[in-house]
Parts: structure tokens; sequence; C-alpha cells
């Protein structure tokens, strides 16, 4: 039980007072996220009026509230309906009903999980990238693993931005209002049957928060809201926009996630048993820690730190220090002064998030704020392990950087979500009853071996085909609406072919993602879409809005895209999101991953990648230097050079004598069945060997194992 169940009961019974008897089951399910996991799920809510369920975002609060009563009659009617709403809700109970795991934490004394975003799923759009989709997938493998565990984190009212692309290649941005009352949430109460509300010193204002509550199975996700008329215009907007440009913006949620963070969960009478801060951003909640921990004790300063870090433990995602934001000591003190008051000095506040205490000038940071507050720290990867305890070495000076205190947990995606589609139906038949639940056991892998190449080849098929047909909708459309030529529109539908090797490149576009080697040798590129053995490209991602950098690369491929062949056969999608990439994944044949080295944390859709039998050629940083071995995919040379424009032109080169020399003969080398069985032999060896290592249910039982429980 926990703070927050009575609101969410109220809700689901609102729903389900407004349709018909036998439908009524659907409002619990509805006001779960669990149900979008469960395999059958989605397309469940989708068969009751599949233009309405797009319409709405897949939301299945909205469409149960939006759709015409004479439709809900109608699907009571269709046979075998009721039992399928029967089968997915008896799930859930049973799901609900499960003892929690035995282990560090319990019941009483949950994982406080603190995240700026959380990926739970397309209709939530309270994420960006890869660190949100990590947030919702580690909620996830909690909620299937049975581990107690809550989830923090703010309700953004207008989310991330949304994309379009101009016909020059230009990125455009805007953002929808989101309103939570139409999402499957409920806003939590107190006792007196008011909002619960928390306060958090922000300049000179009181900011007031309520907190939202979603569940995403068993794991209640907490948001703070402060869009609230008692606050200010400032303090309103606070918790408007995911990374907003302002900085003293960002510095405000920043404590609000932190600060408000911990008074939240005290307010819902939550006492976790650690707290797990993933990335810098929450850190600001160890100075309410030392609050606490100072009044409730009476100890001194020293003691109080020492019983902050025996509860917070610190993931850190960024590789480079000049990903990790610092703040001039102005602006810290500006927004966060009465926050610093609580360290006891406001020069020992400067002085936690600085590199070097005796320099407090040289700038605020979070990250190192959250490493010193914090018993524990990891990186992502084995790799960024390495680079993690070599950047921040200034901090622990006495420490050889072999000693450093910074270890790894490399990441892993949630394969219920990501594994789907003709895949999911093949594994599913032949990896036994429950293989998901053992899915971290290489054991539960071996079947792999056995399954017929035609088997496999036909389920990459029918997969690609399905990404295709998405393709010619979708990029179509994208080219309408930027104003393009007919002609060039139409392009799309006439010129993917579902038997060709289809390559995709998605993810968040910065400079160091490097998609600009696909254009650095465009007379390659285009010999490999208008050869006589003609390759497809797929790209999507968004730049930051401030990142022009990244923007500038968008422009130099669209570039190429009035060159004979391109329109048909490379498609750039607009508005990367959840959904979309789940698509990609699922489809593509081969995934490039090209970050410059040292640059990538971990880098997780590779991961899923792998899922849907897609085969990787990435640069050996990150996740997949610790995941090649030299059958199940393609490498680069993950060595860093310091000349970063030879570093470019000699990945270019290495990428496209991949492609050429290896990857396309591979591709259309075909046994009298017309089954590439080399081709299939690299899928087996990819999914033997990335599907037990790289999922989340290996990554949650690690930190269970290597940070929460307390050595």
């Amino acid at each position: 039980m926990f703070a927050g169940d009575h609101d969410i009961a109220l809700a689901v019974a609102e729903l389900a007072d407004a349709l018909p008897e036998p439908l009524r089951p659907l409002a619990q399910v509805a006001y779960d996220y669990r149900w979008s996991w469960s395999r059958d799920g989605a397309a469940m809510f989708e068969i009751i009026d599949p233009e309405c369920w797009k319409r709405t975002a897949h939301n299945p609060r909205r469409l149960l509230s939006e759709v015409p009563r004479a439709t809900l009659e109608r699907a009571v009617a269709r046979p075998g309906f009721l039992a399928w709403v029967d089968s997915i809700a008896a799930e859930l109970a049973a799901d609900r009903a499960r003892p929690c795991l035995d282990g560090p934490v319990s019941a009483q004394h949950p994982v406080a999980f603190c995240c700026s975003e959380f990926g739970v799923h397309g209709s939530l759009p309270i994420y960006s990238g890869g660190l949100g989709v990590l947030a919702g997938d580690i909620l996830k493998e909690a909620s299937d693993l049975a581990l107690p565990m809550v989830g923090i984190g703010l309700m953004y009212r207008t989310g991330y931005f949304h994309q379009r692309i101009d016909v020059t290649g230009a990125q455009h941005e805007y953002w929808l209002d989101i309103d939570p009352e139409r999402l499957p949430c409920a806003k939590v109460t107190g006792g007196d049957g008011l909002p619960l509300s928390i306060y958090t010193p922000i300049n000179n204002e009181g900011v007031k928060a309520h907190i939202w509550r979603v569940d995403v199975g068993r794991v209640p996700l907490y948001l703070l809201d402060t869009d609230l008329p008692e606050n200010s215009p400032v303090g309103r907007w606070v918790t408007s926009r995911l990374y907003e440009s302002n900085r003293s913006i960002r510095l405000a949620q920043y404590a609000v996630l932190g600060m408000g963070g911990v008074r939240a969960l005290r307010a819902l009478g939550i006492e976790p048993s650690v707290y797990h801060f993933n990335e810098g951003h929450p850190a600001l909640g160890v100075f309410e820690l030392l609050a606490q921990a100072k009044h409730q004790t009476g100890c001194g300063l020293a003691d109080a730190w020492a019983k902050v870090r025996e509860q917070v433990v610190f993931t850190t995602h960024t590789p480079v220090p000049a990903g990790n934001e610092t703040y001039q000591r102005s602006e810290a003190l500006t927004m966060l002064g009465r926050i610093a008051d609580l360290a006891g000095d406001r020069s020992d506040f400067l002085a936690m998030g600085c590199l070097d205490p005796a320099s407090p000038d040289q700038g605020f940071s979070m990250s190192a704020l959250a490493l010193r507050a914090s018993r524990h720290a990891n990186g992502v990867s084995q790799r960024h392990g390495e680079v993690a305890r070599a950047m921040w070495q200034p901090l622990f000076p006495n420490l050889q950087v072999k000693d450093v205190p910074i270890s790894h947990v490399t990441n892993g995606v949630h394969l219920p979500t990501w594994l789907h589609g003709p895949m999911r139906h093949l594994l599913d038949r032949h990896l036994g009853a429950d293989w998901l639940s053992r899915a971290d056991q290489a054991q539960t892998w071996w079947p792999v071996r056995d399954i017929p190449a035609s088997e496999l080849w036909g389920a990459r098929c029918a997969a690609r085909t399905q990404l295709v047909d998405m393709i010619s909708r979708r990029g179509t459309g994208d080219r309408l609406r930027r104003g393009e030529a007919l002609d060039y529109a139409e392009a799309v539908t006439t010129g993917f072919s579902a038997d060709r090797l289809t390559i995709g490149f998605a993810r968040r576009l910065a400079v160091y993602k490097r998609l600009h080697l696909v254009a650095l040798m465009p007379e390659r590129a285009l010999a490999l879409i208008g050869g006589d053995r003609p390759v497809q490209f797929v790209f999507a991602g968004k730049a930051h809005p401030d990142d022009m950098a990244a923007k500038d690369v968008v422009r130099q491929v669209f570039a190429l895209k009035r060159a004979p062949g391109v329109a048909g056969r490379a498609a750039f999608l607009e508005d990367y999101d959840i959904p979309l990439a789940g698509h990609l994944v699922a489809g593509c044949d081969v995934w490039i991953n090209v970050p410059r080295p040292p640059n990538e944390a971990s880098g997780t859709s590779g991961m899923k990648s792998c899922l849907g039998g897609g085969l990787q050629l990435s640069v050996l940083d990150g996740w997949w230097a610790e995941a090649y071995d030299g059958s199940n995919g393609w490498a680069i040379n993950g060595d860093i050079d310091h000349d970063i424009h030879a570093q470019d032109q000699h990945d270019a080169q290495a990428m496209f004598d991949l492609m050429e020399q290896v990857i396309v003969p591979m591709f259309h080398q075909r046994d009298e069945s017309g089954v590439p069985q080399q081709w299939v032999n690299m899928m087996r060896r990819s999914l033997m060997t990335n599907g037990p290592r790289f999922s989340a249910t290996r990554m949650v039982r690690n930190y269970v194992e290597q940070v929460y429980r307390r050595s």
C-alpha cells in the first residue's frame, strides 16, 4: 500500500461508472501502465476504436472517456472481447497480488528512484531520450521483479518539444500543453480530502507543488507539479518544460525535484531505505536529508553528512566534463540561497558542488555534489566506469584513478516493452513458458540455436515489412506537411521496399553521435542507395533547441535529398519518440551507432535492436565495447583520437568499408530457399549473447545486489 491508493481508486471508479457494466474492469486496467507491456494490452484498447486510439496518442484514459457510447456497446458485442478484457484484468490483479522480492529493501522502506524524466509510455510525455526511457524501464522491471520502489519526478505541463523539419532540413520546435486530468493519473490528497502540498524555497519564493500519482505496474510514480495559482508566474513555470533553456529555471527544477522530492516522500509517509539519484539533477535533495538528519538526531554537521551518505546512491550518465552542467556562484546563490543555508554555511554549500573545494568560484556542479554526498556511485557501462573514474579523480585527490570509488552497472532494456511483433511471437513459441522472467539467464536463450533459419528469417522479413509500411505512411505525411513537391513526397511510398536491406540511425541528435558520418562521404552513401543491390536508410532524432551544431548535422544530411534515388530510399522521420523508436528498433536489419569515443556512456537503442533480430554496426564504445565478440555484429575501432576531424574520416571509411564489403554481400548471399544463412547465424549469436546480458532484469538485479545492499 502506498500513498494515493485511495485517489487512484476514486479515479478508477469515476471512469468505470461511465462505461457499460461489462467493460468496467477496463477502468482499472487503464489506470495502470502495466497494460502497456502485457502482450495483448495495447491491441485490446486499439480494437475498440482504432482511429480514436491513434488520436488520443494511445492513452486509454482518454480513449474510454472520448469514444462514443455506441462504440463501446459494439465492443461488448464483439465475440471474445469480454473474455479478453477479463484476461488482461486478471493478469494485472495477479501481478499486484505477488509477494515482494526478498532483499535489502522492503515495502515499508522502498527504493526512491529520483530522475528528471521518465519514459514510461508515449502517452505520458515527460521524457526526452535515453535517460528517461532507461528510468521507465527500471520502474517496469522493478514491478516485474516485485522490488519495492517508488519513482520521483516532475509533471511537465508542456513536456519536451515536438519537432518539425522544413524543406532545407532546419529543425523547428513547438510545445503542446499536457492536461494531467486527461492522463491515467490522480492527484494525491491528504486526510482532509485536499491535495497534498509541499513547498520548496527558490529565490525569494516558497514554491508550492502538488503531487500526481501514476501507476507503473506495482511501482507508483509521484510527479511534482508547480502549475498552481498560488505560485508566481515564475513559480508556475518551473515544471513547465523538460530541459528548459533558461538556466535559472533549470536550477529551480532541480530544487523541486531534489529537495521537493524528499519533502514529498515525507508528506506521503514513505520512508525510503535508499535514495537512488539517476543523474545529478535530484542532488539538491541531500540538503533536505541533511536538515532532516540534524533535526531527528541533534547530531553535528559531520555526523549528519555521514547519515545522508548512507541513504544516497548515484548513477552518472555523462562521460565528458562538458556534459556536467555547472553554475556560477551568483547563479547558484540567487536561486538556491535559502537551500544553501541548510548546509550551515554558504561557502560549505558551494564547496560540496565544486571539483576543488578550495576554489568555489570554479562553478557548482550537481554531479560533483551527488558524488560527494553518496555512499555508492556507478557509471552505466564498463568503459564508462573507467572514463568516469578518470574524469572525477580530482574529487578524490588522494586516490589513484583506478581506486576512485565509481563502479559500473551496465544498462539493460525492459524486454516486454521492446520485444514485440513477429520476433516476440517466434521467441514465445520456442523459449518456453514464462521465459521472460528468466531472460537474464543465458540458458533461457539456448533454444535459439534450434530455431529453424527459415523461421528466424521469416520473422525478420515480417518485421521489416511492418516497418516499411509505417515509413511509407509517416514519411509521406512528414514530407507533405513541410511542403515538399509531390513527386518527392510520394517517392517514400513507391521507393521503399520490404525486401531491401534497411539500415537505421535514430537517437538524440548531438554532434558526438555523428550522424554526419553518413554525409561525410556522399559519393559512397549514394552508391549504396543506388547500386545494383541498393540499401535503404531511415533516420530520426531530435537536437536540443539550443544545440545549433546538432541542428546543422540534420541540414547536412538533407543536402543529399535531391540526389538520384535518395527520395525513395532514404527518409528522415520527424518527432522521434517512444512509439517511433519501437517501430525502428523492431524493423531495421542493421542499427548504426557511431559515437565519438569515449563519449557514449552506454547506449540502449542497439540493445533494443538486437531483440528484434537487428544486427549492430557500432563503434567499440559504451555497451558495445563489452558486447561485441566478433561473431554477433560488426565493430569500428573505439580508440580515442584527439584530432576529431581525422577520427571522423577514418571512422566513416571503416563504416562504409563494412557496409560495402561485408554487410551488403552477406545480406544477399542466399541459399536455395532464399535464406541468408550466414546472416541468420549472426542473428542467432546476437540474440543469444546480447539478450541475457543486456536485459533490464540483469541490470536491476545488479542494482539490488551491488548498489542497494549495504556491504
